[in-house]
């Protein structure tokens, strides 16, 4: 017997399953693990807003005969008077509890977020996979309409829709997702034009496949990863552009809590009172910024290219 038929046979390489190997992917990086912490840090105080808040949110403090120097945050281990209830963030002018509005707020800004971003995704993705599979005429329709609200910075256009319908939270978000459709529009028409090329939908269309079927189950589920990053970066575009239209006077309403009409209201006091519009703002900054780092995040786990790329500079 030769010596080579006694060594052991190597393990034979288990496929890897790219989902999996996303996910692993995402777990390494630091930007995608702080974003996804103070998410859901704002998730929790988002869900639990009623059990966290000592106050309600929307009505002015009755019973409140003492109050700090226009409103100072107010407690009682750092000097507060025992006989005067804890306001963790202060007051504001409208003598309401600013840490429970901030609290809300957290559920109305990720609402909001999620509401627009949603809306967007459905039309975008429907315009733009008709857009890339049909071609033609159609795609041209379809793109330039797409290029003329582009055209258009996106606020600016905001603006102008909700001057159009009237003021409000309804308005708002309907016109923060239609400024948001082109973007997911070109990003799904993108993915299908360079998807609908390759061998197995050439063959699926070979087997009698409609387009409907070709374009549901072959083209979309394909196309989904660039969608799943832009539809994370969009959501902290949403929430800015709210609070931008809520500031403006153009969003949400008085006496909603929304950060942004929150800075709106107070923002002429910044310098007697300036925790008003910090505790607000800071939170705002959170939120955008955790979306985005979650985004980074995503696109470097789930774009293989850039995996790629990753390990030939480990090697």
């Amino acid at each position: 017997m030769q010596t080579a038929d006694l060594m052991p046979m190597a393990p034979r390489a288990r496929p890897s399953n790219p989902y999996w190997e996303a996910l692993r992917r995402l777990r390494r990086s630091q930007s995608a693990i702080v974003g996804a912490t103070i998410l859901a840090i704002l998730g929790l105080a988002a869900i639990f807003a009623p059990v966290l808040s000592p106050y309600d949110p929307t009505l002015p403090l009755i019973g409140i005969e003492k109050v700090t120097k226009r409103g100072a945050p107010c407690i009682h281990l750092l000097g507060c008077p025992a006989d005067q209830p804890e306001h963790y963030f202060g007051i504001d002018g409208n003598v309401r509890d600013v840490y429970s509005r901030v609290l809300y707020g957290a559920r109305l800004s990720l609402i909001i977020g999620l509401t627009t971003v949603t809306f967007a995704i459905i039309l975008g993705t429907v315009l733009g996979l008709l857009a890339g599979y049909l071609g033609g005429q159609v795609d041209n329709v379809i793109m330039r309409l797409m290029d003329v609200l582009l055209a258009f910075p996106s606020l600016l256009l905001a603006i102008a829709i909700v001057t159009v319908l009237g003021p409000g939270l309804i308005n708002a978000l309907l016109a923060i997702g239609i400024v948001s459709i082109p973007t997911f529009a070109r990003v799904v028409r993108a993915s299908v034009l360079s998807i609908k090329e390759l061998d197995y939908v050439s063959a699926s269309r070979a087997l009698g496949g409609s387009s409907m079927h070709i374009m549901l189950r072959r083209i979309l589920p394909n196309a989904l990863t660039p969608l799943i990053v832009q539809g994370t970066l969009g959501i902290a575009t949403a929430i800015l552009e709210a609070a931008a239209l809520s500031f403006l006077g153009l969003g949400a309403q008085p006496p909603t809590p929304e950060w942004g009409l929150m800075v709106g209201q107070e923002y002429k006091n910044i310098f007697n009172a300036p925790h008003l519009t910090f505790f607000p703002g800071i939170a705002l900054m959170l939120t955008v910024l955790s979306f985005n780092l979650l985004g980074d995040g995503l696109r470097d786990a789930l774009d293989p290219r850039l995996a790629q790329k990753g390990f030939e500079d480990r090697v």
